[in-house]
């Protein structure tokens, strides 16, 4: 197949619409299932990069969860804990594939954000993952493979219409990329810059005890911001990313976003948000958008009488501020990283705050000396790579 025409391009004004090669070669695609669109697309080759990039990167089967050409989580394949199949709505004897646990937790990061995404896997997507994937609400799925078993389970997806793309993983794309804005064709070379532990040697902080987790989790985090649209900022914890702040103008923005993500994963573990008793037959979004009201500011929007009876079988108690402070107190062992530098201690105090004890950045700032003074007082290590991480 040389090209593929799409129904229209990021809105349906925007007419004809379809992808090709610029050198007429065969698209290293093949759709499966369903007709995927313009934004589909957008998100697919995305995120196949970073998963593909993961897992050379770490070794680990990676998958990623996509929304709107950014990612809501990515995360390596390492097993779930109890915790996380509670959270992640796992059945308890459910028997899961490294790349089904990647694809949960990448899920699992912002199930909020991830509510019709296009899921992304580095391996074959087999029947775990497919079974997982069949009762969430996902637009598509880019894999280099599907096993037969999976295969059937997608094409029941949205009635028969779920997005299924085939890639081919040998494929590798032209040096130089383009596009049009306004009529004017940008070029530039592709960012093919490679990701791996050695950026990680140059520590400016007083503390440089960096564990081999945490420089797997500051692979993840830069792999992911090589793909998010900036301003970027990225926490993760266990291979995971917990929080991803996307496309703010402002640096501390990004940390407070993607902090204010990352703290309200961590609240989904909290002994009043697992002992919730929700009625029979809730949809798994209705259960998702119901914790994060109970876990905000907004909690009454759900425990007002005649409206928690709605979705809970005993009405909640609250979870008072003072106690989502005391347990997000609790949280330690998270990284964080940035697409480009930190100019202020800003960003570094509040990170803090969810917990993180690892930065990796570009450095760079002028006001480098204060960023590593203030990770300094904490006792937080920086790693700086000198490397710019900018996507748009």
């Amino acid at each position: 197949m040389k090209e593929f025409e799409l129904k229209y391009g990021c809105n349906p004004n925007q007419k004809p619409a379809k992808i090709y090669l610029c050198d007429g070669g065969e698209l290293p695609v093949k759709i499966l299932n369903g007709r995927p669109g313009y934004i589909n697309f957008l998100d697919a080759f995305n995120s196949w990069q970073l998963v593909r990039e993961l897992k050379e990167a770490t070794g680990l089967p990676a998958a990623a969860s996509f929304k709107h050409v950014s990612p809501a989580g990515a995360a390596v394949g390492l097993p779930l804990r109890e915790v996380d199949r509670q959270i992640y709505f796992v059945e308890p004897d459910a028997e899961l594939s490294p790349i089904a646990c990647a694809y949960i937790r990448a899920r699992g990061a912002d199930r909020l954000c991830s509510y019709g995404d296009w899921a992304a896997l580095s391996d074959v997507c087999d029947a775990a993952t497919a079974r997982y994937l069949k009762y969430e609400v996902s637009d598509g799925i880019i894999a280099p493979g599907y096993t037969p078993e999976a295969l059937e389970i997608l094409k029941t997806k949205k009635k028969g219409g779920y997005n299924i793309v085939e890639i081919d993983p040998a494929y590798v794309p032209a040096e130089q990329e383009r596009k049009d804005v306004f009529g004017v064709t940008f070029e530039q070379g592709r960012n093919n810059f490679r990701i791996d532990s050695a950026l990680l040697e140059r520590i400016v902080t007083e503390n440089r005890d960096l564990p081999d987790a945490a420089k797997r989790d500051m692979i993840v985090a830069l792999i992911t911001l090589k793909y998010t649209q900036s301003n970027s900022v990225c926490y993760v914890k266990d291979g995971q990313a917990i929080g991803v702040g996307a496309g703010q103008q402002s640096r501390i923005h990004c940390t407070r976003l993607a902090g204010n993500k990352a703290d309200t994963w961590y609240l989904r573990q909290h002994p009043k948000v697992l002992g919730l008793q929700f009625i029979d037959g809730i949809r798994r979004p209705d259960r998702d958008n119901a914790i994060d009201v109970y876990i905000s500011d907004e909690h009454d929007d759900v425990l007002a009488e005649g409206r928690w009876q709605q979705t809970f079988r005993v009405k909640p108690e609250v979870l008072t501020a003072e106690e989502k402070r005391a347990w997000i107190a609790t949280q330690r062992g998270v990284t964080v990283g940035s697409d480009a530098f930190f100019p202020f201690g800003d960003n570094v105090e509040r990170a803090r705050k969810s917990g993180v004890d690892y930065i990796v950045e570009p450095g760079g700032s002028i006001r480098d000396d204060n960023v590593i003074e203030t990770a300094n007082r904490y006792g937080i290590v920086i790693a700086f790579t000198g490397i710019r991480l900018f996507h748009h």
